[in-house]
């Protein structure tokens, strides 16, 4: 009897270690198309691991802002939270590179370095004690501003919004002669509204659920920079799931990040044409003064791997998936 009460104990305590709820910060609004795929692909998991694994979502920002949600996981607050670029350079430098601004040209040449860089981001991120089920596709930011920015007016003139605390955005703008106007993300609208600023850098989902494209006129039809998030958990609360269901919930979650950036796109296409159906002029940059931005900003990037905020080696990786990109485009032309 005692004996069989013994075998009992340690089956019961075994399966009380592999029961996890992950506690999971997200600045998407309950109600998004984002949290709901999120929902979905957090109930087949609880499913399929026979409620071993479950998730506790704390949407809308809650939590606070990147930095806040980061302190509460290392703490043991939370357990993980849905990050973007800059959120994610909080924990490894080298994971904001995608952000970089006039980085890409096209919606193609982001598939072909991600498909070759994404495992590095992962990688790093896992070393430095964090978990990514993968990117979702954000699309690109456009500058959109009361004024035509790149025709009849250049955007050294126009008092141009920087999120708070993004250095990236902060040198490209600054390289090109603009000083930008920080401001937290809802404090844009307001900035908007009272003339604090009048140009921003938005996805055109991101510009409409925000409201702001109700206040600007144009936007600029080339790709200010590339946009994504992941969700990640702390590495060392994952790994005390079994691998069975370390299997099932990257397997999930690396399936609903898929349909999340399939989803993105089609809903960011539909916006920009929507932006457009409303009334706001697209227009392109002189090709000069195009190149110049892209000349300059490239050169501050270069200058920011000096001072660490992410590594050159990194920086060359990028730069050389997208020189062998657009010479294989172009020799198949």
């Amino acid at each position: 009897m005692r004996a069989l009460f013994c075998c009992v104990f340690l089956l019961s305590a075994s399966l009380s270690v592999q029961a996890q709820t992950f506690k999971i910060a997200t600045i998407f609004p309950d109600g998004t198309s984002w949290m709901n795929t999120v929902r979905e692909g957090a109930k087949e998991i609880t499913k399929r691991t026979e409620g071993r694994v479950k998730f506790r979502f704390y949407p809308g920002g809650v939590m606070g802002n990147d930095t806040t949600v980061l302190r509460k996981i290392r703490i043991g607050q939370l357990h993980g939270g849905a990050l973007t670029g800059g959120g994610l350079a909080k924990i490894d430098a080298n994971a904001q590179i995608y952000s970089i601004p006039f980085a890409f040209n096209s919606q193609a040449e982001v598939d072909y370095v991600r498909q070759r860089m994404d495992k590095q981001i992962a990688d790093a991120l896992k070393q430095k004690g964090f978990i990514s089920f993968g990117l979702s596709d954000g699309g690109f930011a456009y500058l959109m501003s009361v004024n035509a920015v790149g025709v009849n007016g250049d955007l050294k003139h126009q008092k141009v919004w920087s999120p708070q605390g993004d250095r990236l955005s902060v040198a490209a703008l600054e390289s090109i002669g603009v000083t930008p106007i920080p401001l937290p993300l809802t404090d844009v609208l307001t900035g908007l509204q009272t003339g604090l600023i009048n140009t921003v850098g938005s996805s055109p989902i991101g510009a409409i659920a925000l409201q702001w494209h109700t206040k600007v006129k144009y936007l600029t039809d080339i790709p200010l920079l590339y946009l994504y998030a992941t969700l990640v958990v702390k590495r060392g609360v994952f790994e005390k799931l079994s691998a069975a269901d370390q299997v099932i919930v990257n397997e999930v979650m690396g399936n609903v990040f898929k349909k999340i950036s399939v989803k993105n796109r089609e809903d960011n296409m539909a916006a920009k044409a929507a932006l457009q159906t409303q009334g706001i002029k697209f227009i392109l940059p002189d090709e000069l003064l195009r190149k110049e931005w892209n000349g300059k900003v490239s050169q501050a990037m270069s200058a920011l791997t000096t001072k660490g905020y992410f590594s050159n080696t990194m920086l060359q990786t990028l730069r050389n998936h997208l020189n062998a990109y657009r010479q294989g485009t172009t020799n198949t032309k």
